[in-house]
């Protein structure tokens, strides 16, 4: 009789076996988990309770996903209302009450001129998916293969891929404006340099099928677009027959203080990308333009998996409330404050290069000091640590990784913002203590002949 072979042994349980099976398991390519190594079990608003049983007021917001924070009840209501409905929880592409629903809150709050007669196509569930989406549709439209895009888009592979040519125009910026000036010089510098590039015969450009821009860059650093800039922008390609893609998938639903965050210039695009918030905390992502581009047959490939009547749900209870409760307004009050206090913070910090951002989208350029104000990917880091080390989750990105980024909910409270700031201000403190003491302790790098 053979011998019963033992049991496997039962994973390891709790914070530390699921964070040691997650690095096995899982491609070297995440992210997040590689600089926030939390379980995160149960959440609410503001706050993450970890399986290690710390809290943590969480300042990433799901990338920008969570307009309302965790588990907010108006979302929590409508998915219940949903499954005991007993309706479909996917249904591609067919009329449902649940997608009239959401279909019907998104165009109240978008830009009149477009809502009017626009068109809106159910996406795959992400954002690359939206975007990848309205660049086919400009194609079909106008023929043309080109593409228009900027320094420091997020969505760089949509934009270059094989079979994708993409131009890339210089994105306005003051901290480091590619033209040495910043300001309006700089911002009138970068629209002179797309004029030229467009009305050149032998700038070898390939005739666009449309131009792709985000109203504020996140991943590039939490760069908001100057609104002259961006009207600018508008008018080059209206007058030459370029559609405009805005990308709001990281700056939509109030984030940047407007509802959308070309409202800030009263700029009005031919096709809006939207993702992350409009679901609800679920994924979900649409593309809305105007009806003239409408010009493909019904074979054509509209992407994955696009019929989420649970993410149509929570996005719908998502858009009324944050239209209703006037969130957009919300966050750009909070937003000034926070933005006045991290400036506030820069004058006492000299590893502060720039505070920027637009409502409650902000991001913190750490440099250093003594080496001209190089970004400082390393400082930003161990900012990244102090601030988990002190509950408090935040992200950072930007062209270097020198940016801290806060994305907080739009249900931030006036002191929910004293204690994010409070706990940021400490840990800016720490990291930059840190950093310095390393600096003092490596020695200076030898000279050739001395």
């Amino acid at each position: 009789m053979a011998a019963t072979e033992p049991a496997p042994a039962a994973p390891p349980a709790g914070h530390e076996g699921i964070l040691r099976r997650q690095s096995l398991r899982e491609p070297a390519a995440r992210t997040y988990a590689r600089s926030l190594p939390i379980v995160p079990v149960r959440a609410r608003g503001l706050t993450i309770e970890g399986a290690d049983g710390r809290r943590y007021l969480d300042c990433l917001s799901g990338a920008g996903a969570l307009a309302l924070g965790h588990n907010h009840p108006v979302v929590l209501e409508a998915i219940k209302r949903v499954i005991d409905s007993e309706a479909p929880l996917h249904a591609p592409d067919l009329a449902s009450p649940v997608k009239d629903a959401f279909t019907t809150e998104l165009f109240a709050t978008l830009p009149a001129p477009l809502a009017r007669d626009a068109r809106i196509q159910f996406c795959g569930p992400a954002g690359t998916d939206a975007v990848e989406a309205a660049l086919a549709l400009v194609r079909a439209a106008t023929g043309r293969d080109g593409l228009l895009a900027f320094t420091g888009a997020e969505h760089a592979p949509a934009t270059s891929g094989a079979g994708t040519p993409a131009t890339r125009l210089p994105y306005p910026q003051d901290y480091r404006c590619p033209f040495g000036t910043g300001g309006e010089r700089g911002a009138e510098l970068a629209a002179r340099w797309t004029e030229n590039l467009l009305d050149d015969p032998k700038s070898g450009v390939p005739a666009p099928a449309g131009m792709l821009v985000e109203p504020v860059q996140c991943d590039g650093g939490v760069l908001p677009a100057p609104d002259g800039w961006l009207r600018r922008m508008r008018a080059l390609t209206e007058a030459r027959s370029i559609p405009l893609i805005a990308d709001e998938i990281r700056t939509g639903v109030g984030r940047t203080g407007t509802f959308w965050a070309v409202e800030h210039s009263g700029v009005v695009p031919d096709v809006m990308v939207m993702s992350k918030a409009i679901g609800g905390s679920l994924p979900l992502a649409v593309i809305v333009y105007r009806p003239e581009l409408d010009c493909r047959q019904p074979a054509d490939h509209t992407g994955p998996p696009r019929g989420n009547q649970l993410a149509m749900a929570a996005g719908a209870a998502t858009l009324a409330y944050v239209r209703e409760n006037r969130l957009a307004e919300h966050a750009a009050r909070l937003g000034a404050r926070m933005l006045a206090r991290l400036r506030q913070l820069a004058a006492d910090h000299p590893c502060v290069g720039d505070v920027r951002g637009r409502g409650l989208m902000t991001g913190v350029e750490l440099v250093d000091p003594a080496a001209d104000a190089a970004p400082d990917p390393v400082l930003a880091a161990a900012v990244q640590r102090e601030c988990l080390n002190r509950g408090l989750i935040v992200d950072v990105g930007g062209r270097h990784s020198a940016v801290v980024r806060l994305l907080p909910p739009l249900t931030l409270t006036d002191e929910q913002a004293t204690a994010v700031l409070d706990r940021f201000a400490d840990a800016l403190s720490a990291a930059e203590r840190t950093a310095r003491v390393i600096r003092l302790s490596v020695p200076p790098r030898r000279v050739d002949g001395l």
